[in-house]
């Protein structure tokens, strides 16, 4: 309480803006680290929806799939991960993979990427 005024002083002291601010700073490492992942993620899940609806054989999305891999940079799959099944008269091409993110030396984060042309979920 202030003497003069009577009133309380509020507000955050300087060792808990301190955590705060490392608590703040781990988390844009850890967002720094995981958006190219998910911006990878969004490019193979585009070339495999645009790889089923250009193919009509095994090898035609396999090789649709490449040429996306190779424009959009896709490191993590190639043509012969996609799993290429047919339900119907529609071509269903589904594909799975995990990421693992160095966070510190022995602590890692593990992204379980999963996801198909279909509309539906990974199956």
């Amino acid at each position: 309480m202030d003497i003069k005024t009577g009133k309380t002083q509020r507000g955050i002291t300087l060792i808990g803006l301190l955590f705060v601010g490392l608590i703040v700073a781990f988390l844009v490492v850890i967002g720094m680290k995981v958006v190219p992942t998910v911006s990878e993620y969004l490019a193979i899940a585009k070339g495999v929806k645009k790889a089923a609806n250009e193919g009509t054989t095994v090898q035609e999305v396999r090789a649709s799939f490449e040429r996306t891999v190779a424009i959009d940079y896709i490191y993590t799959l190639s043509g012969k991960d996609l799993e290429i099944t047919k339900q119907g008269d529609k071509i269903v091409v589904k594909f799975a993979y995990d990421k693992e993110i160095e966070l510190l030396d022995p602590v890692y984060l593990t992204i379980k990427y999963r996801g198909s042309s279909s509309s539906g979920s990974y199956k």
